[in-house]
């Protein structure tokens, strides 16, 4: 029988793995590293962890080759990629990959454990979900389905394309439901300019951690709902219609569809 473990961190630098850690063990969390991707296939293998945090630029097999070879494993175990090449592109593959959160270097405390929580409850949700379908019964877990002609960034955000040539975008019921309830929401002022895998708001969850929604496109601002200010539980009732948060002119759309996901997929 494979070992509990809560956190496998990856990275081929030891100050980020110390750093890391420290910070990791501070919420409680039992946590294992490790330098490159092909010593964590093995503790993988060695071991049940509820997420790992992984660095993109590796030697030999980087963060996306090993986000590759864990889907073609069957394992789906929450992934949070790091890096120090921040770049928006970097952000929105490593999503469109499967990985449920990305991280920049330098990295802060909050941003670190928001995004363990948010991971280890995705992870719970999707093993509800997966239990529920072997036993042939319906899911247990009440859901908000994306509705099927919008397309999402992985499962954080999601974009709608209006016939007047701007977006709506808003954020997943997904991301949502790791959170467990929101009691705040902080958004980008009308005219500003969002960055498809940048934070385009934040979220205080109900144990007070702020979590960062990522873009799934980008553009121009120039209209946001205000009524998510004074009543942040729109978000939870109707994320896909009355929870929206921006309205958007989209600058590159013909570019950045491609890193998105029909939400007629049942790809999670």
């Amino acid at each position: 029988m494979s070992n509990k473990r809560d956190i496998l961190i990856i990275d081929d630098e030891q100050v980020i793995l110390d750093a890391v850690s420290k910070i990791a063990e501070s919420e409680g969390f039992k946590v294992d590293t490790v330098l490159d991707a092909k010593e964590a296939l093995l503790k993988i293998n060695q071991n049940n962890y509820s997420a790992i945090l992984c660095d993109i630029m590796m030697p030999e097999m980087d963060g996306f080759q090993l986000l590759d070879k864990l889907n073609s494993d069957h394992k789906n175990i929450p992934v949070i990629m790091i890096t120090g090449f921040s770049t928006a592109e970097n952000a929105v593959n490593s999503l469109y990959k499967g990985a449920v959160d990305f991280i920049a270097k330098p990295f802060t405390f909050e941003e670190i454990i928001s995004a363990i929580y948010r991971a280890i409850e995705y992870g719970k949700i999707q093993l509800k979900i997966e239990n529920d379908k072997k036993g042939n019964k319906e899911s247990s877990v009440i859901h908000v389905p994306c509705p099927p002609r919008y397309k999402r960034l992985g499962n954080i955000s999601w974009m709608n394309l209006e016939t007047q040539g701007t977006a709506v975008i808003g954020v997943t019921d997904m991301f949502l439901r790791t959170l467990h309830s929101v009691n705040n929401i902080e958004m980008m002022e009308s005219e500003n300019i969002v960055v498809q895998g940048n934070s385009c708001a934040k979220f205080e969850a109900e144990n007070g951690l702020i979590h960062n929604c990522l873009a799934p496109i980008g553009g121009r601002i120039i209209e946001r709902n205000e009524k998510l200010l004074t009543e942040p539980a729109l978000l939870e009732k109707d994320p896909y219609f009355k929870g929206w948060i921006y309205r958007i002119i989209p600058s590159d759309i013909g570019y950045e569809m491609k890193y998105l996901i029909p939400c007629s997929s049942d790809r999670m």
